[in-house]
């Protein structure tokens, strides 16, 4: 490959990104679960490890791992739904708030704009229609969603069993890929993809915890109803780089406005939910994850759309972990590393135009701009 012309070499990476690309797109219903199987099994590594330095049978031990795993997520459901369910039992008192607001904002469009009250419902009957047929194809694209979901999630710990029995085959397979002189190096990546998959998603649940407790304990002290939902679905959809905060701050306020008949509430929640955003964007987050890695702002965003794009909203959950161990990939390949350069918040403090040392690949201005990017830096030689 290296004795190639650096056109061709270039050429033939292009086209495999195409190939990859290609098939990542008639393959994402097949790919979302097993991505995610592969990034839990190695959450749940260091437990299963722990069982079997306790002399545990091997299968006993994957059966236990799985176990907790889905009572974690049968906590999470149980949660969710009985929030919902007393949603649903205040849906009279909702749809009295509701009624509140949008007798108001007909009044301001009417002050505003001389657009009679008559003239709205008017309005609001020709659309009516349309809006009954949007929601009933809606609501079936819902439930083909929900089928989906559940052989998704069906899928998973089947996933997860097999991949925790078959680790060595695995293994042995990846290192026979390569030739003796480079299984060290393959060695380190793995090892290091490991540890940031699993920093980047243990991370993640201590986020899902601590804005649940701090948005759902702050909302609480100001008498916010549904306070703990509206925390533990911000958690979540803030799981969504970008666009799950943005997601999350339109259900809150929507929560809001339709268990109150005063607006005011609506900006406690807004105030709160900045506030924590601040506080874990700004000095918790940095802290749990760290700065290993870092995925630079284009990157995610073009990561997200196309995760959703492809697989959904698990495509959209999966983008950033996905990159991530790209980057690591990328990083430690040869012919590779400008895709990592490429993928990485690591920016030159000069322009390569103007400071020829930004040019060179070589590992000492790779070094340099990772410290002045504030990203954690590996000592030579060092593999621990």
């Amino acid at each position: 490959m290296q004795t190639l012309p650096l056109t061709v070499r270039r050429s033939i990476e292009i086209l495999g990104l195409a190939v990859v690309f290609f098939f990542i797109v008639h393959a994402a219903n097949i790919l979302s679960p097993i991505l995610l199987s592969f990034f839990l099994t190695i959450l749940v590594y260091p437990l299963f490890k722990r069982l079997i330095s306790k002399k545990m049978p091997e299968m006993l031990a994957i059966v236990i791992v799985l176990l907790v795993l889905l009572a974690a997520m049968a906590l999470l459901v149980w949660f969710i739904s009985t929030n919902v369910s007393r949603l649903i039992a205040d849906f009279p008192t909702i749809k009295s708030n509701l009624t509140v607001h949008l007798e108001n904002l007909s009044s301001w469009i009417n002050r505003k704009t001389n657009f009679s009250t008559e003239r709205q419902l008017q309005l609001i009957n020709q659309q009516s229609e349309q809006l009954v047929n949007f929601a009933s194809g809606y609501l079936g694209g819902i439930a083909s969603s929900l089928s989906g979901l559940f052989i998704f999630f069906g899928l998973v710990p089947i996933y997860i069993f097999l991949l925790l029995f078959y680790r060595n085959l695995l293994l042995r397979f990846i290192f026979l890929w390569y030739k003796e002189s480079e299984h060290e190096r393959v060695r380190e990546t793995v090892q290091e993809m490991k540890g940031v998959i699993k920093s980047y998603l243990g991370g993640l649940l201590i986020q899902i915890a601590y804005i649940t407790v701090l948005l759902g304990g702050v909302l609480m002290l100001f008498g916010i109803k549904h306070a703990l939902l509206i925390g533990v679905l911000f958690a979540i959809l803030n799981l969504i780089p970008y666009i799950g905060a943005l997601i999350g701050n339109v259900i809150g306020v929507l929560l809001t406005l339709t268990s109150s008949e005063s607006l005011s509430p609506i900006l406690t929640v807004l105030i709160a939910i900045a506030a924590v955003q601040f506080l874990d964007n700004n000095i918790l987050m940095p802290k749990i994850v760290g700065s290993k890695i870092r995925i630079n702002a284009l990157t995610s965003i073009v990561a997200v759309i196309a995760g959703g794009t492809l697989a959904g909203i698990a495509g959209m959950f999966l983008s950033l972990p996905v990159i991530a161990v790209l980057k690591v990939v990328f990083d430690r390949t040869d012919h590779l590393r400008q895709w990592g350069v490429l993928l990485g918040d690591e920016r030159p403090p000069g322009s390569p135009f103007t400071w020829p040392r930004y040019r060179k690949a070589s590992p000492a201005v790779q070094d340099e701009i990772k410290q002045a990017s504030g990203v954690d830096v590996k000592k030579r030689g060092d593999s621990k």
